[in-house]
């Protein structure tokens, strides 16, 4: 359709100019017989060798342009402790239709498949909700596709294909849970995404805080002192993800503040990037044209909050950008907004949360500039969760968060252990 629609408008000019208009009325009744008489040899023989010369105009003659439905997919999944792994499976199915339909497991299927989810289904669909790739979104989805579900999906939701990694996904019986859609060839496969997953989250945070008192740890620094053994094992649990420039711009939009656009910005540390850090992108978006993110890097973050980050820079960037409220960020964004910083980007407006994380050891206001300048506006925060109300969560009930990830873990080792290469990402 659409290079039949290029060839129309490359031909334009000749419609314009008066040549075809010759072909209706009286001009175009003798212009269509006399083609005839030449296609049939009419003129003794000698038509034939000419009309093909006519044939290709002819077919630039306009036809009634037909309404092609949108391509629309499903893919679903537990969502939980979102990251730039989820972001990226959706980001690939959105690339194999028009629209997206997300479906988000509910707690009960969870809990019977994989074990106790960390975030509620409300910060679940907050999450998924503040993609920039989805279009829709179906609460409380059935972790398998089953026969009833799966025409629910055709019949009411005009569903084309099912989408899933190159990861197996398997009930508690080992079957495959989507065998039917396999079956009927509705079924369409993505790359996972290698270095990250919910699973490998929860192990950094059991690993880094083995104390009941999260609030505690999150505010202490990693002791030099401590066993090389112990390092070693926190070492080695540390993010496997590969960051690349294509990742970023596959995330990115790719594009700058139109002339005359109020720039908003608005920094920190977005760490188990959450429902609360939605929201208040979300926010934050509302005031201006253009949302500029400043994203810390890990030192900036030890420094001077006295505890490193569970995701490191790289991943907290593609966590952010996958937002759909965010236009640009500032990877390792200073800590302090400078006038100059302000002026490179034509900031109009600074912005901060109620809601904050950690107590700074600093001394210096970090927004003081803007505050003199008058751009500086503090936001009330929607959501009271933080990063440390995540972990908190998880090392509160440590003992069913190990048994979970132990049979998690398996899994995806064997995952790896039996893994061909997936062209496509």
């Amino acid at each position: 359709m659409m290079m039949g629609l290029l060839a129309f408008e490359s031909h334009q000019g000749l419609w314009n100019s008066g040549y075809y208009s010759q072909m209706f009325g009286i001009g175009g009744v003798v212009i269509t017989v006399a083609i005839l008489m030449l296609s049939t040899g009419y003129f003794g023989g000698i038509g034939a060798p000419f009309a093909p010369y006519f044939w290709p105009y002819l077919g630039h003659v306009p036809k009634k342009r037909e309404h092609k439905r949108p391509v629309r997919v499903y893919m679903d999944g537990c969502f939980d402790l979102m990251h730039y792994g989820h972001a990226n499976a959706l980001r690939q199915a959105k690339l194999l239709g028009d629209q997206l339909v997300v479906g988000v497991v509910s707690d009960e299927e969870i809990v019977a498949n994989k074990g106790p989810p960390v975030l509620s289904m409300e910060e679940r669909l907050t999450l998924v909700s503040g993609l920039k790739w989805v279009d829709e979104v179906i609460p409380n989805a059935p972790y398998e596709i089953t026969e009833e579900f799966m025409n629910t999906l055709f019949n009411k939701y005009s569903i084309d294909y099912i989408i899933h990694g190159d990861d197996p996904c398997l009930l508690p019986d080992g079957t495959d849970a989507y065998a039917l859609a396999k079956k009927v060839g509705r079924y369409k496969q993505i790359k996972r995404t290698e270095g990250v997953s919910s699973t490998d989250i929860v192990g950094r945070i059991l690993l880094t805080f083995k104390h009941k008192d999260a609030d505690t740890y999150f505010n202490v620094a990693v002791d030099e002192k401590a066993g090389a053994k112990q390092n070693d094992e926190v070492k080695s649990h540390l993010s496997h993800f590969l960051p690349t420039s294509r990742r970023i711009m596959q995330f990115s939009n790719g594009q700058a503040p139109s002339p005359g656009a109020r720039v908003v910005y608005i920094d920190g540390a977005f760490d188990l990037f959450h429902a609360g850090h939605v929201e208040i992108l979300r926010s934050a978006r509302q005031l201006g044209d253009f949302l500029l993110v400043g994203i810390h890097d890990d030192q900036s973050i030890r420094d001077s909050r006295g505890y490193r980050p569970i995701m490191h820079l790289h991943e907290r960037t593609l966590s952010v950008l996958a937002c759909r409220y965010v236009d640009e960020v500032i990877i390792g964004a200073p800590w302090e907004v400078s006038k100059d910083m302000i002026t490179t980007f034509n900031i109009s407006l600074v912005v901060h949360g109620t809601v904050t994380e950690g107590n700074s050891t600093g001394e210096i206001d970090p927004y003081a500039v803007p505050k003199s300048m008058g751009i500086f506006k503090t936001i009330t925060s929607p959501k009271s969760i933080t990063s440390v109300s995540v972990a908190t969560r998880i090392v509160d009930n440590h003992e069913a968060y190990k048994k979970r990830n132990v049979k998690k873990k398996a899994s995806e080792d064997r995952y790896y252990t039996q893994k061909k290469f997936v062209s496509g990402d």
